[in-house]
């Protein structure tokens, strides 16, 4: 990853999150003067050109200070099959944009984001599969503030 976890980041500023899938990508904004994160949308574009295109746009409109991606992993912490994957995709985010990119756990995002979206009345499979990528990307930017905060002097 270009940036340590720890690394220097403005006491304001955006951030913008990932949730890397090799179908999806889902985005959430965050502040770092609130803390609090959103879900943005989530990326259909299959290609690598179209996705990276789309991040651009999100990039030039909300203008983050940083970006962090979510890191999969097994509950015991070894490395999940998508993690050097995704390790790809923040090198590549660093390299285009030239943006501090960190690293986030994300294990067991997507599982929470089902269930919070299930118990906030979205019961139909196709209405939470349109929003559960940005929502998993908001519960990785999420963790990562909450994380930030604590670890503050």
């Amino acid at each position: 990853m270009p940036e340590a976890a720890g690394a220097a980041l403005p006491a304001r500023g955006t951030l913008l999150g990932f949730d890397f899938g090799l179908a999806r990508i889902g985005v959430a904004t965050g502040e770092l003067e609130t803390g609090q994160a959103s879900a943005l949308t989530t990326l259909h574009d299959e290609s690598n050109d179209a996705r990276f295109a789309a991040i651009a746009a999100l990039i030039a409109e909300w203008r983050p200070v940083a970006l962090v991606v979510g890191l999969p992993a097994h509950m015991d912490g070894t490395e999940h099959e998508l993690t050097a994957r995704c390790r790809r995709f923040a090198n590549q985010l660093h390299g285009r944009f030239g943006l501090p990119v960190h690293a986030a756990d994300e294990r067991l995002s997507s599982v929470a984001a089902e269930a919070g979206l299930l118990s906030a009345g979205r019961k139909h499979w196709r209405e939470r599969k349109a929003v559960l990528d940005a929502e998993a990307a908001r519960l990785i930017l999420q963790t990562f503030l909450d994380t930030r905060r604590h670890e503050r002097p």
